[in-house]
């Protein structure tokens, strides 16, 4: 089925996940525990279109429905409310009515007065919220399950494309709808947030996974987790310049386009510092570059690299260069990779920084198998688009053994340049080399290492010492 042939579902992002959308004429269940958002996203897929819509609500009030439609921006003016929620009275009355059979009912049945909204309003969309719901006025599973079967087979006889929500319990499951509808669509809390899984999505592929999902003004968004062969580009490979000459020579030449280097080093030794000269060397050759901060605020960002001539000021305001905080804590991989792939495929960003892995770990919760998992997804899918990407990796060691990166992303790169630390004749100084680069040869000795206020300077190769990377050269003879 071609994506034109979908219907939106309303939700920001969902798109991605369903391969184009929702197909028409079709039931979908919306599963998940209270506070997931399904009503939230019952609204949403009810004002996708300009189509006629109903929203069946056994539990809420319809006035409740729109206050908390209109709390979040969502205009429901136009979406037809069935109120089936219970009043006052039921507290007080023991009445019991079967919903699918009128006949063995007093009064108005349930069952006519929805098939009167749905004949009234004829709907392109019905939201039933919550189809668990009916489950109390029948008899048993059984009789359950073949009303349900028979009243979406009523709705999509008359075109209309079914959502109907769920709220299963440790008692009642709700796995039996499944077998009914032609989708499932799972909310869910999780440690780092909400999440969203499809796990049935009948005529048509999807994403299988957990995507993030975040309910802010507007509703309900889903951050599809990012899948690198999904994506490819072709680019022109060529070797950039770094912006100082002498680490040009260190890498014969610089870093090739739509690859990851990562600098490695302590605290303080200036790698964020190499970082920003990269993208500013790139900012001026007219490419848009974007640094992320997971470490340090865009203002000390900015302080510091203007206080040595980089001038990132002007490339921001020219649009060349964009600076962006990012919060480890307040943001997923899914909503990071989203905001990488936006800056990369709306705003024509050729260089990405990362500053720096050990932020970025504090989005997944300190878990070092996503780590390296979404790192790789990252990493993968910039360069299948020729992006060229900087890792900043800060390592424990000051001196003492040699540590190349932290937590295994030492794969990951196709340039490793490290900077170190070392004490030499009582002073302390630092030292730069480069430990790997796949696309070329590299020159293979370490060259002293300087920030001052006029920028970064590479000195003369430090041969007349061994023991270095130890941090504690020695002079040696010739």
């Amino acid at each position: 089925m071609t994506e034109s042939s979908r219907v939106p579902a309303g939700v920001p992002g969902l798109t991605t996940v369903l391969d184009g959308g929702l197909v028409p004429e079709r039931a979908y269940m919306l599963g998940g525990s209270p506070g997931t958002g399904k009503t939230v996203f019952g609204l949403q897929f009810l004002t996708a279109t300009d189509d006629s819509s109903l929203f069946v609500a056994f539990e809420e009030p319809a006035e409740n429905v729109r206050e908390n439609a209109a709390g979040l921006g969502i205009d429901a003016d136009d979406v037809a409310i069935l109120d089936l929620s219970p009043g006052a009275d039921v507290f007080a009355e023991d009445r019991s009515y079967g919903v699918f059979d009128p006949d063995e009912a007093e009064g108005d049945a349930v069952t006519d007065r929805i098939r009167r909204a749905v004949e009234e309003h004829d709907p392109d969309r019905v939201f039933v919220d919550p189809m668990t719901q009916l489950r109390h006025y029948v008899r048993d599973d059984y009789q359950f399950r073949r009303e349900v079967a028979s009243f979406i087979r009523y709705l999509t006889d008359r075109g209309v494309t079914v959502l109907f929500s769920t709220q299963p319990a440790s008692t009642v499951p709700d796995g039996d709808l499944e077998f009914i509808c032609d989708g499932t669509i799972r909310l869910a809390h999780a440690e780092k947030g909400r999440t969203l899984e499809v796990t049935k999505f009948r005529g048509s592929g999807f994403q299988s996974g957990t995507h993030t999902v975040r309910i802010d003004r507007g509703g309900i968004r889903v951050f599809p987790r990012l899948v690198p062969g999904d994506h490819a580009a072709e680019f022109a490979a060529e070797t950039v310049s770094t912006g100082v000459d002498e680490l040009d020579d260190l890498l014969h030449g610089g870093i090739d386009r739509g690859t990851v280097t990562v600098l490695s080093g302590p605290s303080g030794v200036g790698k964020t510092t190499t970082a920003s000269g990269l993208l500013t060397a790139a900012a001026a050759r007219g490419e848009r570059s974007v640094a992320y901060l997971f470490e340090e605020s865009a203002a000390t960002f900015t302080h510091r690299s203007e206080a040595i001539g980089m001038p990132v000021t002007r490339q921001r305001e020219a649009g060349t260069l964009d600076v962006r905080e990012m919060e480890p804590l307040g943001v997923s991989p899914d909503e990071f990779a989203a905001d990488v792939r936006e800056a990369v495929e709306e705003d024509g960003a050729r260089t990405v920084l990362v500053d720096g892995v050990s932020g970025y770990r504090l989005s997944l919760r300190g878990d070092d198998d996503d780590l390296v998992r979404e790192l790789h997804a990252l990493c993968r899918y910039l360069r299948n688009v020729g992006v060229t990407v900087v890792l900043v990796d800060d390592v424990g060691s000051v001196t003492g053994d040699f540590e190349v990166t932290s937590d295994r992303i030492s794969y990951l790169a196709d340039t490793i340049v490290f900077l170190r630390y070392l004490e030499l004749q009582g002073s302390l100084r630092k030292a730069i080399g480069v430990l790997k680069k796949r696309t070329s040869d590299f020159e293979r000795t370490l060259r002293e290492f300087r920030i001052t206020d006029d920028g970064l300077h590479v000195g003369d190769p430090m041969t007349g010492f061994r023991g270095v990377l130890s941090g504690a050269p020695e002079l040696v003879d010739d």
